[in-house]
């Protein structure tokens, strides 16, 4: 289920293009839909579970500029389920255009402590499923 994001004035840079970090957020918007997708709200995993998701590493190739008005979609695929971590490859796409692409590495802390802790398990089990 790619998130589908409309690239808007505030997204770009001097150049008109969208601004390198914002890939980043548009991944980050995918990830939390995409869990919602699976029924897990990041709010609701803090407060129940006591867990949250970092960001601990990004590795970002950018291929073309997207620009204003664009639609984009952006995927979510998650390569590398850990027990307190994952790994999730994600792109960034205009229509059959490869826009930026990368590798993002996720952490679960505590959210008192932000120590690594397990992710929880019926997300765990919800990922397996969908990896099925």
């Amino acid at each position: 289920n790619p998130l589908t994001v409309r690239v808007y004035w505030e997204d770009t840079d001097a150049g008109g293009v969208v601004f390198y970090a914002n890939y980043l957020k548009y991944f980050e918007r995918a990830r939390t839909e995409w869990l919602r997708h699976l029924g897990f709200s990041q709010e609701a995993m803090r407060h129940e579970d006591g867990a949250m998701f970092i960001v601990s590493q990004t590795s970002v190739r950018y291929l073309a500029p997207a620009r204003l008005d664009d639609l984009l979609r952006v995927s979510v695929d998650l390569r590398a389920p850990g027990r307190a971590s994952m790994v999730i490859f994600q792109q960034a796409w205009r229509g059959d255009t490869l826009l930026a692409e990368g590798e993002i590495r996720i952490g679960c802390v505590g959210a008192a402590d932000f120590k690594p802790t397990r992710i929880p398990k019926a997300l765990v089990d919800a990922l397996q499923t969908e990896n099925l």
